[in-house]
């Protein structure tokens, strides 16, 4: 709710010093208090006014607020808030899984879901950094490695939009393949370190062969890869399959579980323009890290312009305007 304030400190005892501040404010209160009950004891005002210059009251409180926003944002910074950035990665490996199972010859995606995904897909390599490395898996009853962790993202392209219709969906073979394709990135420099890895799966059906998805997501959660699942298509897709009608609905619930358990997120996309937009989404998440940085600088220098504003409010009270 408050997305502008730290959640996290260095420091965090240091913020006990904000207790300080309701007692002073109850402190100006009863001075505010005290010091017009003594002005009650002079019976000539008019010699008052000579006397003593009148004072402007929202002034006085300006700075006083000022002020206490001050000493509030100063604390802050001496407790070391913690901010959150994304940064780019330097590296990354990314492992494409598009599903080519027959039923992704359903219309209900003009002109057909195959094509949309295909051009989703070749878009979103297109759009990584091009440092990172790209695995592309073609998810059948019989998933296929089509192309291995590689940096030449036109070659990844062109088997995406060579890759063939096949029968059934494994899913969970398809995570388990992928798991593998990741151990072939080119590791760091240092010969020990591989590049954090992701999955990005895209699918219209559930599981149909092979071991259960639960359990790939579960070996991918095991190995610490995450999994970005989208559940691509419509309650209205159908197939004409050997002079017969099949009803080809998107399954996005076992798509969600396989999300969750393996620590990813789960997508949905009904049409190009979605999906594009999901592949957007992903390419945030897997193309930036967080980056912790200390932002007492930034609280410090909010708490001098307080100050400032707090002193020039101060200097125009005792000031004799013409």
């Amino acid at each position: 709710m408050l997305d502008w304030f730290p959640s996290e400190f260095n420091e965090p005892w240091r913020l006990l010093l904000l207790v300080l501040i309701p007692l002073i404010v109850l402190a100006y209160i009863l001075a505010s208090r005290r010091k017009g009950r003594r002005g009650m004891r002079y019976t000539n005002t008019s010699m008052l006014a000579q006397v003593m210059p009148k004072q402007s009251q929202w002034r006085r409180h300006l700075a006083f607020a000022l002020s206490l926003l001050s000493l509030v944002t100063l604390t802050i910074a001496f407790a070391e808030p913690v901010q959150l950035t994304k940064v780019p990665r330097e590296r990354a490996t990314i492992v494409l899984v598009l599903d080519v199972s027959r039923s992704m010859e359903a219309k209900d995606v003009s002109p057909d879901r195959i094509t949309v995904a295909k051009q989703a897909a070749s878009t979103f390599v297109d759009q990584l950094p091009k440092q990172f490395n790209i695995a592309f898996i073609a998810m059948s009853g019989n998933p296929q490695a089509a192309v291995d962790p590689t940096q030449d993202h036109q070659v990844v392209q062109n088997a995406i939009r060579a890759a063939q219709l096949r029968d059934s969906t494994a899913i969970g073979d398809s995570i388990t393949l992928a798991l593998n394709s990741l151990q072939k990135a080119p590791k760091s420099d240092n010969g020990k370190d591989p590049a954090p890895g992701a999955i990005v799966l895209l699918s219209d059906g559930q599981n149909t062969t092979g071991i259960p998805a639960v359990q790939g997501a579960q070996q991918a959660k095991d190995a610490k890869v995450p999994v970005y699942t989208i559940a691509y298509g419509t309650e209205n897709g159908y197939v004409d399959l050997d002079g017969q009608r099949l009803q080809a609905p998107v399954d996005r619930q076992e798509l969600a579980q396989v999300a969750k358990v393996a620590g990813g997120k789960a997508y949905q996309a009904k049409d190009a323009g979605q999906l594009s937009e999901v592949y957007q989404n992903i390419g945030s998440d897997v193309g930036y890290e967080d980056k912790r940085t200390v932002s007492s600088a930034q609280w410090a220098g909010y708490g001098l312009a307080f100050a400032v504003g707090a002193a020039l409010a101060a200097i125009s009270l005792a000031a004799r305007w013409p």
